[in-house]
């Protein structure tokens, strides 16, 4: 993973602490162990949270297939909720659910700047503080 997608997961790591949460990064995330783990895992004792986090300078990000199966295991397993948290580079965080991801035609996904600001939840969403109402 690059260095700025490690600042990026560590930046969400604190902003979890600082909502409540007990958050961390998965050590072996990223390709460095067989099993599947989502980049951050995180809970307040009534809400987990897995999430694959992905950030870019660009307008659209695009996951690998296989990324999203092992978070949905691993969110199986874990009885957590899984996102994609998507932080485009000097915009707010925002959080995707994986039926809203749009799927490529290699069978991959993406996600680009208007689905995740239509689509995507923010912060205090995401943590069950508040509901925005999304016009579709």
């Amino acid at each position: 993973m690059s260095k700025q997608g490690s600042k990026e997961e560590r930046e969400l790591v604190n902003k979890l602490w600082d909502a409540g949460f007990a958050a961390m990064r998965a050590p072996a995330s990223g390709g460095a162990t067989k099993r599947p783990l989502p980049d951050v895992l995180a809970g307040n004792g009534s809400l987990y949270l897995a999430i694959e986090v992905k950030s870019t300078r660009l307008e659209h990000i695009y996951i690998d297939n296989e990324k999203i199966e092992n978070l949905i295991k691993f969110s199986e397993i874990f009885n957590a909720k899984p996102y994609i948290g998507a932080k485009f580079i000097r915009k707010p965080w925002r959080f995707i659910k994986l039926e809203d991801l749009h799927i490529t035609r290699n069978k991959n996904y993406r996600v680009n700047l208007d689905l995740a600001f239509s689509k995507g939840l923010d912060f205090d969403e995401v943590i069950e503080v508040s509901t925005q109402t999304k016009l579709l």
